[in-house]
């Protein structure tokens, strides 16, 4: 095993530099010095959102960052990358020795400054200083995220709905990272609803110590979301395959929010298995709570524990006439939350593009959900995560 005060291999580093005159030079003289080895390069300032997916897909070591085109704009990557976890330490580059700028990019959090044109010994003693200080630093360890299904009973009972809009309840009362993925292929409603284009998905993503379906990972309104893949390159996953895709994502993101296809789809029941909490979403017509019965008969047969999923009652309202506790007789399961049959506020989500107003009646309901998923309840007062046992009804007129 090398010391820390050895040469050590070539640190993996991700370049940002709008400059690309100095991104070239730079790179010319990486070679002579091999202390440093690019493995993404971004040829503008990227938005913080950007920056923070490209450091879970390529995971680089180090951060080398044009700090000469625009201070103001490096400056703030910088103080984004000093938030990092696990840390990235940065090393701004200037075409000229400018002190300055060099103290600047210092007090902003760089961890270094190497100015052209790249002397080969300076580039390794800057390398050897930052291969010193994650030596010293305690390796990151985080708990893997939460993995969160929701799958419909019956097409048409508003799994997507639930599904995407509690992500960005989670996403805006915890402040967390959450993923989105849509796995419905053949409906990809949730894709629909946040006006994302279909992903290009890698043929062969198991393995690799990196998320490689990062690159396809879009943002819709603050949220990061993977959309279902055009039909025609939706290839079945296998176990194993959604086993490493659910692993990766956990790794990575606090909250994972899988929107499935209906629950009796072999995708569903495979991420039945994988996930820490599973929602069945029902309405209360009959032709679902014909469906919601079977799926509930079925998934006992399988083996699923009644902890394993959860049921969702979708669209509830006083004039349906049934009341929560017959419809737990007719599915034999208990029901843990329902949410009411606000279609204005749907309409309204869906005309705009825009999440749900949480202010809306089934905004408030989902914000409430979410408070109780995540263990935060709305004032901020931490609760006992995943009590859903404590879940109220959420019903109209409530």
């Amino acid at each position: 095993m090398r010391q820390p005060n050895g040469p050590g291999p070539e640190l993996t580093a991700l370049l940002i530099a709008p400059d690309r005159a100095l991104a070239e030079e730079l790179t010319h003289k990486l070679a002579e010095g091999r202390a440093f080895q690019v493995v993404a390069d971004l040829r503008s300032y990227p938005p913080r959102q950007t920056l923070e997916i490209r450091l879970r897909q390529f995971a680089p070591e180090v951060v080398l960052l044009d700090v000469a085109s625009d201070f103001a704009a490096a400056a703030e990557l910088i103080r984004c990358l000093s938030q990092a976890r696990p840390p990235v330490h940065v090393v701004g580059l200037h075409s000229r020795s400018d002190p300055e700028i060099l103290l600047a990019a210092l007090r902003a959090g760089a961890t270094e400054f190497l100015y052209a044109p790249f002397d080969a010994a300076a580039q390794r003693e800057a390398a050897l200083r930052i291969r010193r200080l994650r030596h010293a630093e305690p390796e990151a360890r985080r708990d893997p995220g939460k993995l969160v299904t929701f799958a419909s009973a019956k097409p048409g009972s508003g799994a997507s709905t639930l599904a995407s809009q509690t992500a960005f309840a989670l996403r805006r009362m915890t402040g967390q990272r959450v993923l989105l993925v849509d796995f419905d292929f053949m409906g990809a409603t949730t894709s629909f609803y946040l006006g994302v284009q279909p992903a290009r998905w890698p043929a062969e993503p198991g393995g690799s110590p990196e998320f490689p379906w990062a690159a396809a990972i879009q943002q819709a309104h603050g949220l990061e979301v993977l959309p279902a893949p055009e039909v025609s390159a939706a290839d079945p996953i296998e176990a194993s395959r959604l086993h490493d895709f659910c692993e990766y994502a956990r790794s990575l993101y606090d909250w994972v929010i899988l929107d499935l296809p209906p629950i009796f789809h072999r995708l569903s029941l495979l991420a039945l298995s994988e996930c820490d909490q599973g929602f069945m979403v029902t309405g209360l017509d009959l032709p679902s709570l014909h469906m919601a019965r079977k799926a509930v008969q079925m998934l006992g047969q399988l083996g699923f524990a009644r902890e394993r999923f959860q049921i969702l009652v979708n669209r509830s309202s006083k004039a349906d006439g049934l009341r929560i506790s017959d419809l737990e007789k007719v599915i034999n399961c208990p029901a843990h939350a329902s949410f009411p049959n606000d279609h204005v506020s749907i309409e309204r989500m869906l005309t705009l593009g825009r999440p749900l107003d949480p202010g809306c009646e089934l905004g408030r309901a989902i914000e409430e959900f979410a408070g109780r998923l995540s263990g935060v309840s709305q004032s901020g007062k931490k609760r006992s995560p995943l009590a859903l046992n404590a879940l109220p009804v959420f019903s109209q007129g409530t």
